[in-house]
């Protein structure tokens, strides 16, 4: 299958209703739903897109320790492994202003810690009972 390119922006107002579509969190969470939108205003979210509609989102902040820290990265389900997430962790270690780019997931993620592996980060600690 040829994969389409994918673009990377920040998100907007006007992205809200796509983001909620390609995670069904967003409309059914009120959490996530005011992280997304407090990331929209304050020029935090980014989305990616295939052929003009939204597969993914992330969510940049400085929350860890004052250093860029991805907090939240989603693809839809059927954009996945597809290039979405990487081409959005790509897109922030090239703006990012820090030496380092941190994130944390899960043990159980394991789509995103191959993501992270694929892209060379390293593990930097461990905190347990989250699972």
């Amino acid at each position: 299958m040829q994969r389409r390119e994918i673009q990377v922006r920040l998100g907007a107002t006007r992205d809200r209703k796509a983001i909620a579509a390609c995670d069904a969190q967003v409309a059914s969470d009120l959490h996530r739903r005011e992280l997304v939108d407090a990331a929209i205003a304050a020029r935090r979210c980014w989305v990616s897109e295939r052929s003009g509609t939204v597969c993914g989102y992330a969510v940049l902040t400085t929350n860890f320790f004052g250093r860029d820290f991805v907090e939240l990265l989603y693809v839809a389900a059927d954009a996945r492994r597809k290039g979405a997430g990487d081409t959005l962790l790509a897109a922030f270690e090239k703006a990012h202003r820090e030496d380092r780019l941190f994130t944390s997931t899960n043990e159980a993620n394991g789509p995103m810690r191959a993501l992270l592996e694929r892209r060379d980060y390293q593990p930097s600690g461990r905190i347990l009972n989250l699972d």
